[in-house]
């Protein structure tokens, strides 16, 4: 009688132990989906000054025509751009941020010009926190999903209906001249 009460007090508190454990990891698990959601605000907003101050610059008068109308149009499109296709959108504004100040005649001529400074110095800053943001932003993806293809997790469907995260892939390298006369 003694043997069987210490074997289920065993079975028990090997139960508790383990109900405890997989209680921890569905907590880890929701913590890190939150972190996801939170640094993915971040990044939108990020992403968002970005295509602003590239919008607000390209109709100020400051650039060139046709550079104007270049950087309007890639930042009105990854403004306006719908989930599915918002990478390719925010990479194709890297690249005409790239096209519209590869050299630094043109960053000289926008900070020159009545407010370019500022202007310059806003959209140097905004470029440069695009990519410190969505690396937040993939780490945090990265770390929920090693944990999401654990046996445990899935056996015992600890993440739940929670959608798989995914990584937010874009080219976000900036403009080097602009980068450059910022710091």
């Amino acid at each position: 009688m003694t043997a069987t009460l210490i074997w289920i007090l065993v079975v028990l508190a090997v139960l508790v132990a383990v109900g405890l454990y997989l209680s921890w990891t569905a907590g880890r698990l929701d913590r890190l989906h939150a972190r996801i959601d939170a640094a993915r605000a971040a990044l939108d907003a990020q992403l968002l000054r970005r295509a602003s101050v590239a919008q607000e610059l390209a109709t100020s008068g400051v650039l060139d025509p046709a550079a104007s109308i270049v950087l309007y149009e890639a930042a009105h499109a990854a403004r306006q751009a719908e989930e599915e296709h918002r990478e390719v959108a925010e990479s194709e504004l890297s690249q005409a941020l790239r096209a519209v100040f590869a050299d630094a005649q043109q960053v000289d001529v926008l900070r020159e010009a009545p407010g370019g400074e500022e202007a310059a110095n806003e959209l140097a800053e905004a470029v440069r926190r695009v990519p410190m943001a969505r690396r937040f932003h993939n780490d945090a993806v990265g770390a929920a999903r090693r944990l999401r293809e654990h046996r445990k997790v899935r056996w015992f469907r600890l993440a739940g209906h929670a959608p798989f995260p995914l990584a937010f892939e874009m080219d976000d390298e900036s403009p080097a001249a602009l980068v450059e006369r910022a710091a």
